[in-house]
This record gives C-alpha cells, structure tokens and sequence, in this order.
C-alpha cells in the first residue's frame, strides 16, 4: 500500500499533524509543543468548534500507544456538536518526548506523571486558549488517567466521560496490588526498561486485523496503519515493565474500598462487552461502587469503542450526548 501523506505545520512551534487522504485533519488545526511542569516536551492540537452555539471544550486524552491523528473522525464528531476540541499526545508515545533510550518501547516513570501532562496542559493551553466549561473524554489508559484527575482536581472539569478505561487487565495471575510489588521489585532489581509483551499490545498491519481486539471495522483500522505508514516514528509497541509497575500500582489505588468515594466529580463508563484489552468487570464493579459515577455496558463492542462500527459509534455518542452534549451551553 502506498500513502502519501502532506505534513500539516500550526503555529507556534512547528509541531506537525499528519494528513493522508484516508484521514485527513479537520479544518482549523492549530498544534503546537508544550512542556510540562518537569520539562517533558508534549505534543498538542486545538480545534474551534464547527457549528453554532457555545458548548464548551472536550480535553480529549488518549489511551497507551494512541496519538492525536487517530481521532480526527471523532474530533469532527464533537466539533459538529458544537465543542471546541482540545488534545495531546502523553509522555513516552505519539509526537511527544520520548523517555528512554528504545523510542518503541512506552515507558512511565509514575502513573502519577500523567496527572502531571494532562495538569500542565489544561494550565498552558485549555485555561488560556480554550473556551469553558470543559469536559474530559478519556479511552482506556486515559481513562484511568482521567478517574485520578477527578480526584486531584475536581474543578478543573465539569464532567468526564470514558471509553474503555484501564480499570484493570484481565488474565493476571495476581492481584493488582500483588502484580504491582512483584513489578515494582523487578523494577528495583534493574529491569525498569525491560519490554513486556502481550498479543493486545502488538502495533496494527493490515494483516493483522482478522481476530483484531480493536476493532471491528476495517476502515478505521486502517487509518491508524495508514498513519504508520506515513509516519513510523509515531508507534510504539510493547510497554516497559517501568509502565507496568505504574499501572498496576493505580489499579491496584483504583480497587482500594475508599477510592469510590473519592470521585467527586459527574462520570460516565462505557464498558465494551466484547473487551479482551482490559477488564471490563472490574469497571462494571466500580460503577456500581461509585457515587457520581455510573456506567454502561455496549454489547458486541470491542475495546476501541470510538473506532468501531457505525452501529456501535451511534450507541456511544448517544450516551455521550445524554451525558454531556444535552447537560452543557
């Protein structure tokens, strides 16, 4: 296959978005860098929103290996709703710096240092640039991510709205606080870079979409190989046992009988019925735990609920419309 792509440069720090034919950028992209507040060099885009009315701002945050060209279709969809649209790429993967020797590797030091991108970014680019209120769209890492935000700081957005999070992985032969001190202990002995590996975690080809965890629909799939294609050095495969002693240290947070009560802020799970990518029952468990929280479980889905087929999409943004689009302007 060949693609042919047209580097998109915004201003002001010639931060560039990939524009294929497949999947073009939306109109009015602005991207630029930004930095956070321990110096990692991240990358961002913005866009205005495309129809009448003042909504507000989706914060849209990614899940592990994502970047900010996977969303562009989604990225209309708020737009046409009346949403400007704000988002960047996490530490260690997309456009944004990479944080150990092996670019291919998606490594975190602390899961709380995601709580740090995503702090920075709404000081230096959604207070300043972004019209509020502001609403946080999460999908499975990010989702996560975004349950901590809340908890840290529930001004910053009026509700939040996940696809998919990273609540738990399944298949694991320990406890999450178990599976957290036997990586935190690998990772003391020196092995924090070490790469682990899963089927879910392999980096998309075309032949590899028959049996997918994705995806059911081809189309959307190939976009993001597409995009790789393009533009290689925005894959990452395989995470360090460094990411996952972070990450299951959070879930292992997120399971504790008081973190429930913590999120004080309005939140929406959506929960893919057919999802061998994370956990889905430990997120159906913690919705029905939660006090400003609920969930909502999507049959016949796979993982990547905003990637999914028409059908499946529609279920999403009605849910999201109920949530958000009906509850904001």
């Amino acid at each position: 296959m060949t693609v042919t792509a047209k580097a998109v440069a915004a201003q002001p720090t010639e931060a560039v978005l990939v524009d294929l034919p497949s999947n073009p950028v939306p109109a009015g992209a602005r991207a630029g860098y930004f930095r956070t507040e321990d110096n990692v060099r991240l990358r961002y885009a913005t866009w205005p929103r495309a129809a009448e009315g003042h909504r507000g701002t989706i914060c849209l945050v990614h899940g592990r290996t994502e970047f900010i060209e996977k969303y562009f279709e989604t990225i209309e969809d708020f737009r046409r709703r009346g949403f400007a649209v704000a988002t960047f790429d996490w530490r260690g993967q997309g456009g944004s710096e990479r944080l150990i020797g092996n670019p291919r590797h998606g490594h975190v030091e602390r899961f709380s240092d995601y709580w740090l991108d995503l702090k920075s970014f709404h000081r230096q680019i959604l207070l300043p640039e972004c019209p509020p209120p502001f609403y946080l769209v999460g999908h499975s890492m990010g989702g996560l991510a975004s349950l901590f935000s809340a908890i840290e700081d529930r001004m910053m957005f009026d509700r939040v709205f996940l696809s998919a999070p990273m609540i738990g992985l399944p298949n694991q032969p320990l406890p999450f606080a178990g599976m957290a001190w036997l990586t935190k202990t690998l990772c003391f002995l020196g092995l924090s870079q070490m790469p682990v590996s899963r089927p879910a975690d392999r980096i998309p080809t075309h032949e590899a979409f028959e049996g997918n965890p994705l995806t059911s629909d081809l189309t959307r799939y190939m976009r993001t190989v597409d995009v790789y294609a393009a533009r290689p050095e925005l894959a990452i495969g395989p995470p360090t046992l460094g990411w996952a002693s972070a990450a299951f240290s959070a879930m292992a947070e997120a399971a504790r009988d008081v973190f429930p009560a913590r999120v004080r802020v309005p939140v929406l799970m959506l929960v893919a019925a057919s999802d061998k990518v994370v956990a889905s029952p430990v997120t159906e468990q913690l919705g029905l735990r939660m006090r400003t929280g609920r969930h909502i479980v999507i049959a016949g889905a796979r993982h990547e609920l905003f990637m999914e087929n028409d059908a499946i999409r529609a279920q999403v943004f009605a849910a999201f419309d109920a949530f958000i689009t009906e509850q904001s302007g």
